[in-house]
């Protein structure tokens, strides 16, 4: 490969073009200076010129060789085709964590689904309360699908689990129907949130800064809110007395 270039290495006139085989030629760092000149004439601009030693030998014994650190990481590659090829540093017990997790928000979202068609029924026509939990259900199953793809983007394999069978009826006898399955969800999401602070602790546990930042930025902040949320809307259920549904018949859709 040649490369033209202006004669400076010679320090001889700029006006000069010649042709240099970098391969041909070997550079002493103790010989190589930069001159520069300022060329006076028609207003020209700066010319940075070089000189080096006289050695015309072909420049030999030079590998290219990678840091430690990046021999290091390259050994975290996997050969294996079924291994992704994202994954770096990420434990199977934060894989697991994750997975179980998956399945927790799966069944808290098929029990608010549930508790959607009760509401929904023509006797019992709570349509508040129904439009409530099919929110709350597409919630869920959007987080679930939040940790699936988390999955995959580090490499993990998803690894869906059997969902179990929710209740069908949900009326009481002391609470009723409404408060009953509002005390109900406080203890869904109560769980849900122990469930994520068990995986954050599991992320702690082998250093995972990446899992530990997602459970925090995307559901741990909220989760108190939501929690706040459910504890008025029982309490508001509680007192308005049973039988009366005063609250779920304030927000009924027509």
């Amino acid at each position: 490969m040649l490369l033209k270039a202006a004669p400076a290495f010679s320090l001889l006139n700029p006006h000069k073009e010649a042709f240099w085989n970098p391969l041909s030629s070997s550079v002493s760092s103790s010989v190589l200076h930069l001159n520069s000149r300022l060329r006076a004439k028609n207003g020209a601009g700066v010319i940075i010129c070089a000189s080096k030693g006289a050695s015309n030998s072909p420049l030999t014994g030079v590998v290219f060789e990678p840091f430690e650190e990046v021999k290091k990481e390259l050994d975290l590659v996997p050969s294996i085709p079924q291994v992704s090829l994202a994954r770096q540093k990420y434990h199977e017990h934060c894989e697991a964590a994750v997975n179980e997790q998956i399945n927790v928000e799966y069944n808290v979202s098929y029990v608010y689904h549930a508790m959607f068609a009760y509401f929904d029924r023509d006797n019992v026509a709570l349509r508040g309360l129904a439009k409530f939990f099919k929110e709350s259900s597409i919630e869920e199953r959007e987080h679930a699908e939040k940790f699936m793809e988390y999955q995959n983007k580090r490499g993990g394999k998803v690894k869906l689990a059997s969902i179990l069978m929710p209740l069908t009826e949900f009326d009481h006898a002391e609470k009723g129907d409404a408060l009953y399955a509002m005390e109900l969800t406080l203890s869904l999401e109560k769980l849900t949130n122990e469930k994520l602070l068990n995986l954050h602790k599991v992320a702690n546990q082998h250093h995972d800064v990446q899992l530990a930042d997602f459970v925090e930025s995307k559901f741990l902040s909220g989760a108190g809110r939501s929690h706040k949320k459910d504890l008025r809307i029982c309490c508001s259920t509680e007192k308005s007395g049973q039988g009366t549904r005063s609250l779920a018949l304030r927000s009924n859709a027509p």
